[in-house]
């Protein structure tokens, strides 16, 4: 199997790329929409694991173009930025999964496999990822677009401080 990732984080593509290639996975990386679009022409992949926001440009415009060069390609949405709205843009523009960030490499194996899942018994809760630590990475992303202001962030995310403040008090466990 051959695929392409595509995320403007250098370090989480090399780190994602041994990943999948101790699975017997071979992946190009591209941290740009052109070098992908590029990559894509150049090498047919069987998948392409696109983020949501890739620089200044947006995954979602990557989608159609991918499978406009190989309509059989599965092209796998992930993001740190979910949203319902974008899940849903993205589906209807022909991604097969939508993926949330910090994204397990089995959850990466599962969306790739060609089968897919009949029904929610099917998965395994293993490799979900705990409500917490979404949450958790979520007012972490928050954090950081304020600069470590507890204020701030909890106006960016729609809660009190002080209700912030209880669930940084609050740190779930490390996900295995």
């Amino acid at each position: 199997m051959n695929g392409l990732l595509v995320d403007d984080e250098g370090l989480f593509l090399k780190t994602l790329q041994r990943s999948l290639q101790r699975h017997g996975i071979e992946t190009t990386t591209a941290t740009e929409a052109a070098g992908a679009l590029a990559a894509a022409r150049a090498s047919p992949f069987d998948f392409a694991l696109v983020d949501l926001k890739i620089g200044k440009d947006s995954g979602l415009r990557l989608i159609a173009p991918l499978k406009e060069i190989r309509n059989d390609m599965r092209v796998i949405m992930m993001t740190g930025y979910a949203s319902v709205a974008t899940a849903v843009e993205a589906i209807k523009a022909g991604a097969e999964d939508y993926l949330l960030k910090p994204v397990s490499v089995d959850a990466i194996l599962r969306a790739i496999a060609e089968e897919p899942k009949e029904s929610a018994e099917d998965v395994d809760d293993d490799t979900m990822i705990p409500l917490s630590r979404i949450e958790w990475e979520h007012i972490q992303q928050a954090l950081r677009a304020t600069d470590g202001n507890i204020s701030a962030a909890a106006r960016l995310l729609g809660v009190h401080r002080r209700s912030l403040q209880r669930k940084l008090a609050k740190r779930p466990p490390p996900q295995l």
